[in-house]
Order: C-alpha cells, then structure tokens, then sequence
C-alpha cells in the first residue's frame, strides 16, 4: 500500500470513528434533551367540582354520590398542579385526606369562615400542588370588590363575593419560581365581570412581565365576552387558544348531562387557564370523563401541560 493510500485510510477510519461517536453523543443529547423537557413539564388542571348541594343529593347527583368519581378522575390526570372553585369545607377535606400528597390553599385563611350572617361557607377557589414537586414561597387571597382585603367584601352589583386565592410556587427541580391564582367570575353581573377582570390584571401587573404565571378559572362566559379580552389584552394568553388556534372548543358546562345537554345549549368554554410570562404550553385539553354515567361536576374539567422556559 501506497504513503498516500495509508494515509487516506488512516483518514478514513479516523472519520467513520468519530462520525460514530458523534452519533452516539447526537443521540444521548436527543435523549438528555427529551429527559429535561419531560422534568420540566407541568400539568395542570381547572376544576369547577360543584358545590355540595342538598338539592343535588335528591337528583343522586350530589356531592355524595359523585366524591369519589371526581376525586378518581381529577388523580387520574396526574396533575401536578389543580386550580378549584366551588368548594365548601366538606369537599375541602374530602379531597385533602383522598390526596395526602398535595397541599391545599384557600380554604382557610385569616377571618373567612367567622362571619355567619354574610360569607360563612361561600365557596373557595382552591390552589392545590404536590408537596413533593413544589414547595411554598408565598400565598395570599384577596377579593374582587373595591375593599380587596375585607372577606366576603362586595361591589359592582355583584351576585355573590369573588375572590382571587394565589400560591407562589418554587419548582423543586428546576429552582424556577411563578405563581398560580385560581379565581370565579360573577355569574350575573357584566360589569362586575369587567372589574374582576381588570383588578386581576392589575394586580398581576405588579410582577415582572417575564415571570411565570398561572390563572385558573371559571369566568361564567366565553371569549367572545367583553371580560375575555381585558384579561388578553392584560397580557395573558388562554392556554386553549394557544395550542388550538380559532378551532371551536365546545361548552365546559353541562349541568351533568354532557353531550345531550350541549346539543341544546351551546353556551361555549367558559373554563380557561390562562399563562403570562415565560411559560411555553404544550397540550391543552377538555377532560369529558365519567364513570358508569356518573360525571365528577356538571362542568367538563380543562387541562394544559407547559413547561418554564
């Protein structure tokens, strides 16, 4: 063999080798790469649970019959992170002794449950997380009415008194902090939709526009309502609109009848979780399970999966 021909052949192998383990380290990153994205995923979910109602127990659809179905499907999703509304202290502790690996705030809290003549029992919006994914940074409530910080604290004609509970969250990890508020918008008054709105804006506004944040909520009206677009217009992007573009939804509400209740009453998604900051959304979902005809709400609950950029 020829000086150059060895020479070549030296160069040769020398490239098939180093294609190869090239190859192999492309490879491992692909796979490193799919591992911290799978690490940094976070699912949450938007679950209007209905409140326990004597009225519900006649029709076998309260709160009863249906605890341990709701419970079963909400564990089901795996979630990581769940905004509640409409939950009353015996479903409160119902759900936190069926999940004793998540912590729940925002049931109790300084001077809610004390005043019986006006709030005593009124429904919570509840932030629930998994201790052993996140720890704690901070927490806070404060209600949608010109009087922020007196519980049960009414305004703009509002049917009932709203409020807006928020965890701020350390992601164990990743080190990332962001923040989760999970709120319920006036069933009746528009104007009152309007203010909610815009004090929860306010409000958020006060973080950096790149931190992390959650909302999670039922706003009693679809985004084709005015309260919709001061809350996108605030900075915050729905998270269902995000994956799915303009593609029509389908209701969130459907008062334990499903499908056969939409077919009549379109009354459109009126559940969202909205993102604002650095939060990348991967999936967004409608959750329609029951068991044996049975469904956990008569709200479909919502998911997403997003991860901190």
């Amino acid at each position: 063999m020829s000086e150059f021909s060895r020479r070549n052949f030296v160069k040769s192998l020398g490239l098939v080798f180093s294609t190869t383990i090239l190859g192999t380290q492309t490879q491992a990153i692909s796979r490193f790469s799919e591992t911290q994205r799978f690490e940094n995923n976070h699912r949450i979910l938007g679950c209007n649970i209905r409140v326990a109602l004597p009225e519900d127990d006649a029709l076998g659809r309260g709160w009863k019959a249906r605890k341990d179905i709701c419970i079963k499907i909400i564990k089901a999703q795996k979630p990581d992170i769940i905004g509640l509304q409409e939950v009353l202290r015996v479903q409160a502790e119902d759900i936190q002794k069926a999940m004793p690996d998540y912590f729940s705030f925002g049931f109790d809290g300084p001077e809610m449950d004390v005043n019986k003549e006006t709030y005593n029992g009124i429904a919570k919006n509840l932030v629930v997380f998994s201790k052993k994914r996140y720890a704690m940074v901070s927490a806070g409530c404060y209600w949608l009415s010109e009087t922020p910080e007196i519980g049960g604290s009414l305004a703009w004609d509002t049917a009932r008194a709203r409020h807006v509970n928020w965890v701020r969250l350390l992601d164990k990890k990743s080190g990332k902090e962001f923040r989760v508020m999970a709120t319920h918008l006036d069933h009746k008054s528009q104007e009152a939709r309007n203010k909610q709105g815009e004090m929860i804006i306010k409000e958020s506004s006060q973080y950096q526009k790149d931190f992390p944040q959650l909302l999670i909520g039922d706003f009693n009206v679809d985004a084709k309502n005015p309260v919709f677009k001061i809350i996108t217009d605030g900075g915050w992007n729905e998270s269902y609109l995000t994956v799915h573009g303009n593609q029509e939804p389908g209701a969130t509400f459907h008062n334990f009848l499903g499908n056969e209740y939409i077919k009549t009453n379109a009354t459109g998604k009126i559940d969202f979780i909205f993102t604002r900051g650095q939060i990348q959304v991967q999936s967004a979902n409608i959750i329609k399970d029951q068991i044996n005809g049975i469904y956990p709400s008569d709200h479909y609950f919502v998911s997403t999966d997003i991860s901190l950029i």
